[in-house]
């Protein structure tokens, strides 16, 4: 049976659990008191199971901790599958982009992302998505750009004349629009209406007409309010 791994000298429990308690990483808090058990004495097998994990992941922290001590403890993000595009690569593509395709060689006038793998495949035998690659150009700075969509039966030239002819017609609908405003304002005065026929409320629906005539906003005379002087009374013959 081979010996477990000895933890390094300068940390003890102590040190371990005060570093636990001042942790904000849920991961980084269990192997630190994981570790701990270990430094008061607790044996291997029962400090992977207190800590959830298997001897062989213990054996792992003891290596991290070692080597970086309770920073190597912490979950890093894993580094992924390296990038199959090197300097050599990002150089050439810069070039094709910047000096862009011959028609009569490379039978496009443009180049596509489809274009930029297949160059990639021919000269330096490197296969590359159109996902991958396309994550690469927006990185070094190039956007993709799409031709805009048309119409299968729009006729050439359709979309320049109505630019041409469209412009004087909204001229001179708003020419037009401004006539007959002026034209409105111009107008004379309509007179007011003197009288207003109503139904009768008597008669009711089917009853005479009545003329009823409009308000007026004339004064009143003034209401005397003088007591009125007797008459004299005739002499009596």
């Amino acid at each position: 049976m081979r010996q477990p791994i000895p933890l390094r000298p300068d940390y003890d429990a102590a040190l371990l659990r005060e570093a636990a308690r001042e942790s904000k990483d849920p991961g980084q808090v269990r192997r630190l008191l994981t570790l701990a058990m270990i430094y008061e004495g607790a044996s291997r097998t029962h400090a992977a199971k207190a800590g959830g994990v298997t001897v062989q992941v213990v054996r792992d922290w003891v290596l991290r901790f070692n080597a970086e001590g309770p920073v190597g403890l912490i979950d890093r993000k894993p580094p992924g599958q390296p990038s199959r595009l090197n300097r050599k690569h990002r150089a050439a593509l810069v070039e094709m982009i910047e000096n862009g395709p011959i028609p009569a060689v490379h039978g496009v006038v443009r180049w596509r992302i489809i274009d930029l793998c297949q160059r990639l495949w021919e000269e330096y035998e490197v296969t590359v998505s159109k996902q991958t690659l396309s994550r690469e150009l927006r990185a070094m700075g190039y956007r993709k750009l799409s031709a805009r969509p048309r119409h299968h039966a729009q006729a050439a030239g359709a979309i320049e004349t109505f630019k041409k002819t469209g412009q004087r017609q909204w001229r001179r609908s708003r020419a037009s629009v401004a006539s007959i405003v002026a034209t409105s304002r111009s107008g004379s005065r309509t007179k007011p209406e003197l009288a207003r026929r109503t139904a009768s409320p008597v008669g009711g629906p089917g009853g005479a007409v009545a003329l009823r005539l409009p308000r007026t906003s004339a004064p009143r005379p003034p209401t005397s309010l003088a007591r009125s002087v007797p008459r004299k009374a005739r002499p009596s013959v």
